[in-house]
């Protein structure tokens, strides 16, 4: 019913890079014929540097050797078509590629954001913004990157060494045989920086999503930042996680800069011998001058596709971390549209909104653990508002949020008009139950769209209706350019009671047979309060509704109230009835304790 909530801490990467790297078949397949095509054009391209060689040889064992000065320009010409063709082939190999990875990018990047955006809420409880920020962004374009260059070359170089190497041998195996020994060290160094590299590659990229967390928590919490005067404190932790990315990108260079040092002095010191042979054989007449230009000149054109060897593999390992950090979110569980079939006696159930036998326990707490609600059973008619009242830690706002299905009951069932909601569409149940939180999140939108969030048929009529009864359409009215006024991310230029009511007005605007509130006039000063609940009464006539209520002035709006205790419902009954028979409620309500007589 949940996904894991906690993201993995930058461990060694437990699946190889190969398979890790295949996951991303099914996102590339659609551009296979471009991608897979444009890795032949480059093959093609880079066997052009082979041709080359073998026409230097004919031009110094032919026409130079004989002194035909228009075999020489034949030559300098043919030389001259390779390298435009081979620039061309270079050229298409580009476009190719260019706007089909592209879209792969961002195929992955929308996948990504649906999938987050149908996890469980437990998953963003625990998982840092930052690293959702750091997948979707940075790790994305890595692998863009890798699939646009890396993969490409690793597949042109391969090849280039392999023909390459070939053409050695078929003009002279000895020298051949001298250049291919330094590979079997080099084969084994590759290995060993791969297993070294994979590890600091994934401490690096998980650095940088807690890198950008403290970002984004800085910059959203600016305001309590600059008010408690914690700026140093702030830019503390930024320097030391900095400070420990910073060692981690210095570790991966020394690690690049060891296996390059490997590849680039071992084969230059074989071609080093292989030059002083091949001028020997020269000497001795069993080597013709062209046959040794062509070998060196073939060489020196496998010094990139093997210089280039380290480099490729950091990028693979890169892009295969980059892969693994993807699939730990899109792998991430997502509770079904549906948790059962319908009961044969759904039916029989009152209409109305029932909790009958709610148990709910959050997916990844221990077994034993005592459910948050234990057992609760409550009954609001049809038409009624019902005020929920609890300490702090009671498990009211987890109450309210199985309504909407945010969290899944653990067993038991809620019931709207008789309808199981584990039944139903998750959002066929949101269209029917309407919410607005103690805490109102605003988009960075115009006031106008904020609202109308709350109903995808609402007019302007309905707008102006959801703007009066949360007491909105005074202050709405006087922004620069009235509801069009854009507010801001979080809407963190208006006040806090002013985005309260703009929240409460999201609530209504769709005018839904179900309505859940969160102390929703906490940010109110009471003559404000005083008139939204005026207004607010008469939409509450007309719906059926639960409210979470800390003070008087809220539980006043309600029928009936229902006092949550230990995960349970402790009492149920009037506001005056509760203050007369229960303690418990007559403390939270007005701060008094009865003192129990010593017998």
């Amino acid at each position: 019913m949940s996904a894991s909530a906690d993201p993995p801490a930058s461990p060694a990467r437990k699946r190889s890079v190969v398979r890790s790297l295949l996951r991303l078949w099914p996102y590339v397949r659609p551009v296979r014929a471009r991608v897979f095509g444009a890795a032949g054009v480059a093959v093609v391209a880079a066997s052009m540097s082979l041709v080359m060689p073998l026409v230097l040889k004919w031009i110094v064992d032919g026409p130079v050797a004989e002194g035909d000065t228009a075999g020489v320009w034949l030559g300098g010409g043919v030389l001259l078509l390779v390298g435009v063709l081979e620039a061309l082939l270079f050229g298409l190999r580009r476009w190719l590629v260019a706007r089909p990875l592209a879209g792969v990018e961002a195929g992955m990047r929308a996948a990504l954001y649906r999938h987050v955006q149908r996890l469980p809420v437990t998953f963003h409880d625990r998982w840092p913004t930052g690293q959702l920020l750091s997948r979707g962004t940075g790790d994305l374009q890595l692998l863009r990157m890798f699939l646009a260059f890396g993969l490409t070359f690793l597949i042109v170089n391969s090849a280039t060494i392999l023909i390459g190497f070939g053409v050695l041998v078929a003009q002279d195996w000895l020298l051949g045989l001298v250049l291919i020994v330094p590979v079997i060290p080099l084969i084994g160094m590759c290995w060993l920086f791969e297993v070294k590299f994979s590890v600091v590659a994934r401490r690096a990229q998980d650095q940088m999503g807690d890198l950008t967390t403290v970002v984004e928590e800085s910059i959203l919490g600016i305001r309590v930042i600059k008010g408690f005067g914690r700026h140093r404190s702030q830019a503390r932790a930024f320097r030391a996680l900095s400070r420990e990315l910073m060692d981690t990108e210095i570790h991966k260079a020394r690690l690049l800069a060891a296996i390059w040092l490997v590849i680039l002095a071992l084969p230059e010191l074989f071609l080093g011998v292989a030059l002083v042979l091949g001028v020997g054989q020269v000497a001795d007449g069993t080597l013709t001058a062209g046959t040794l230009v062509a070998f060196m000149t073939t060489a020196m054109a496998l010094r990139w596709p093997v210089e280039s060897i380290g480099f490729l593999l950091a990028l693979c390992n890169e892009a295969a971390t980059a892969t693994d950090r993807f699939f730990e979110v899109m792998d991430g569980k997502v509770p079904p549209e549906t948790a059962r079939e319908k009961g044969p006696d759904d039916g029989d159930a009152p209409d109305g909104l029932v909790f009958e036998n709610v148990v709910f326990r959050f997916p990844d707490a221990p077994p034993d653990s005592p459910p948050v609600l234990d057992g609760v059973d409550l009954h609001i008619r049809p038409g009624e508002t019902l005020a929920l009242v609890g300490g702090t830690g009671s498990g009211k706002t987890t109450l309210i949020g199985l309504v909407p299905r945010l969290h899944e009951v653990t067993s038991g069932r809620i019931l709207l008009d008789g309808t199981d909601i584990a039944t139903l569409p998750r959002r066929e149940v949101r269209a029917r139950v309407a919410l607005a939180f103690e805490e109102p999140t605003l988009f960075s939108a115009s006031v106008e769209e904020n609202v109308l969030m709350g109903a995808d048929d609402a007019g302007p009529g309905d707008l102006d209706r959801a703007l009066r009864v949360g007491q909105a359409d005074g202050f709405v009215a006087a922004l620069p350019q009235g509801p069009l006024t854009e507010v801001g991310e979080q809407g963190l230029s208006l006040s806090g009671g002013q985005r309260q009511r703009l929240a409460l007005a999201r609530a209504v605007v769709g005018r839904p047979g179900f309505l859940v509130l969160d102390d929703p006039l906490s940010a109110l000063d009471v003559h404000t309060e005083a008139r939204v609940e005026a207004a607010l009464r008469e939409v509450l006539a007309d719906t059926t509704a639960l409210v979470i209520a800390h003070r008087p002035s809220t539980v006043q709006l309600a029928d009936r109230v229902a006092l949550l205790s230990g995960g349970r419902i402790a009492a149920v009954g009037t506001h005056a009835e509760l203050l007369h028979s229960n303690d418990e409620y007559r403390h939270l309500m007005t701060g008094e304790r009865t003192e129990v007589p010593a017998s």
